[in-house]
């Protein structure tokens, strides 16, 4: 699948999406078939560096840590600063709270134990379990980078359903902007299965509200 296929699908989307009274997203479905994603080897979570900005703005992050003075350092820098001590305190009502109120998550590799004894069964199922990084501020600095221009891509919310939904945009953004972010997540997938576009049923492009739009065959045989 190429650039121009996404084009002519983002263009088609335009003719059948109705105008509505708010700025509406567009989004990325990918379809899977042949994948068994009981196995956790089959399961999609990767995160793509897009060209161009979603629209969605900066994420919410938290940072999970230890070290005194890589907390001294970085704090002010993210949404919010935990501390190794504080995660068992968090009872299920503010563990919730947290999954719900954060974007993502990043954590001392130290740490990463005691996030998945008391929060695993919480930020798991969202797909929000921390990314791990060393306690120093450049290496934090790169990954708030990559969060600004990244969107992860998982099935691992809920049940593994055999499909994934990606924000690529606004529908005021240029067609070409689109094709591209939506490009780049499809190659940053099809990289991560293990029979390539063998694993691909189908593509889709919607706009919110709008009938979902065919980029491809319905069904790849």
């Amino acid at each position: 699948m190429d650039k121009k296929e996404f084009l002519q699908a983002l263009e088609k989307m335009r003719d059948v999406s109705k105008q509505r009274k708010f700025k509406q997203s567009v989004d990325l479905a990918i379809n899977f078939k042949g994948l068994d994603f009981k196995k956790a080897e089959n399961r999609i979570d990767v995160t793509a560096s897009l060209p161009y900005s979603t629209g969605k703005g900066s994420a919410k992050i938290a940072v999970f840590a230890n070290d005194k003075n890589f907390i001294s350092v970085i704090t002010g820098k993210v949404a919010r600063v935990i501390t190794e001590d504080e995660i068992p305190r968090l009872d299920k009502k503010e563990a919730s709270k947290l999954a719900e109120e954060f974007d993502a998550f990043l954590a001392e590799g130290p740490v990463m134990l005691t996030v998945g004894r008391h929060l695993g069964q919480i930020l798991a199922p969202k797909g929000k379990m921390p990314r791990v990084i060393e306690p120093d501020l450049s290496a934090l600095e790169s990954a708030l980078k990559g969060m600004k221009s990244g969107v992860r891509v998982t099935n691992k919310k809920g049940r593994f359903m055999p499909v994934v939904h990606v924000l690529i945009g606004k529908e005021e953004f240029p067609n070409e902007h689109l094709a591209e972010n939506a490009l780049t997540v499809y190659q940053a997938v099809l990289a991560k299965l293990p029979d390539s576009e063998q694993n691909v049923k189908s593509v889709f492009v919607k706009t919110t509200m709008g009938p979902a739009v065919k980029v491809s065959k319905e069904s790849r045989k």
